[in-house]
C-alpha cells in the first residue's frame, strides 16, 4: 500500500468519523460509497471493510462472513479506524454546537448527494480491475 492510499484512507476515515459524530451515519452512507467511488473498491469489499470498521464488536459474525469470502482487509480497517476516531470526536463536537435543524439539513443533503451519485454516475474501476490491467500491460511490454 502506497503513502497516497494511506493518506486517502485516513482522510476518508476522518470525514466518515466527522459525519458519524455529527449526524449518526458512517459506514453504509459515507464509507461504502467513498471506498467504491474514490478508491475504486468493489461493492462487496467496501461493505466488508465498512462492517469490520463500524460494527466489529456487534457484527462480528457478519464481519467473519465477509472475511471468509476475502472482502475484508484489516490493514485498511485499521487505517480508516484512526481517522474515524478523530473525525467522530470532532463531528460530535460540531453537531452539539449547532442547531438540530442545521444537523437535519446536513444529513438530508448528504443522503441526496450520495443517492444521485450512486444512481446516475459511473464508478471508477475497482482496485482489482486496475491491478489486472496493470499486470496485463506489464506482461505485454516484456
Amino acid at each position: 500500500m502506497d503513502i497516497n492510499t494511506i493518506v486517502m484512507l485516513l482522510t476518508i476515515g476522518f470525514f466518515t468519523g466527522i459525519l458519524g459524530g455529527m449526524v449518526g451515519v458512517g459506514g453504509g452512507i459515507i464509507l461504502v460509497p467513498a471506498l467504491v467511488f474514490i478508491l475504486g473498491y468493489s461493492q462487496l469489499d467496501a461493505q466488508g471493510i465498512s462492517l469490520a470498521l463500524i460494527m466489529f464488536p456487534v457484527g462480528i459474525l457478519g464481519v467473519f462472513q465477509y472475511y471468509k469470502q476475502g472482502h475484508v482487509d484489516f490493514n485498511i480497517v485499521l487505517i480508516l479506524a484512526i481517522g474515524f476516531v478523530l473525525g467522530s470526536f470532532l463531528g460530535s463536537k460540531i453537531s452539539l454546537s449547532i442547531s438540530q435543524e442545521i444537523v437535519k439539513r446536513i444529513f438530508a443533503i448528504l443522503l441526496l448527494v450520495i443517492a444521485i451519485k450512486m444512481l446516475f454516475f459511473d464508478k471508477k474501476k475497482t482496485v482489482v480491475e486496475s491491478t489486472q490491467i496493470e499486470n496485463v500491460t506489464e506482461k505485454s511490454h516484456q
